[in-house]
């Protein structure tokens, strides 16, 4: 079973506000052995993507059935255990529509996840690039509604 930070059991539901917020809820903490299950072993055909920081992979915790992006970071570039933690700590504070909301952590031994909520549209990239012929390109409107939407994301990262 896997602890929040506050001991609490994973299992139960977070705790949302009278508004229906689930601000200030600290971020989960998983076993590498709990995201190894979701992800199936992070097997290729889990592959959301991969970039400069690792691999994402589609995940369904055992203990919720909830669908997660699991992002397993690259051992090569990271930064201290400390410095992984309050990073955490403050994607865990952060909420906005605009964002995508972390779930939780592991940081077992020298094992480096993030456990993100799962975007079921994909990403942006998968609308603006290398479209399939079938699909329309996203049209001019969307592509500027998409880019104010970012822009107030990024506002809100700017002020906290």
């Amino acid at each position: 079973k896997s602890k929040s930070r506050s001991g609490s059991d994973s299992k139960k539901e977070p705790a949302v506000s009278k508004n229906g917020s689930t601000e200030n809820i600290p971020a989960q903490t998983f076993t590498f052995r709990e995201l190894a299950a979701a992800t199936k072993n992070f097997r290729p055909e889990c592959l959301l993507g991969e970039g400069g920081f690792g691999h994402v992979y589609k995940g369904r915790l055992e203990s919720t059935g909830q669908v997660v992006a699991v992002k397993q970071l690259d051992r090569n570039g990271l930064q201290g255990n400390r410095e992984f933690l309050v990073e955490v700590l403050m994607l865990s504070l952060l909420h906005h529509p605009n964002l995508v909301n972390l779930i939780g952590y592991c940081a077992d031994g020298d094992q480096r996840l993030l456990v993100y909520e799962f975007m079921p549209l994909g990403s942006l990239e998968d609308h603006l690039h290398d479209l399939p012929p079938d699909k329309e390109p996203l049209d001019w409107n969307t592509r500027m509604k998409i880019a104010a939407g970012a822009a107030k994301g990024l506002e809100y990262l700017h002020d906290k």
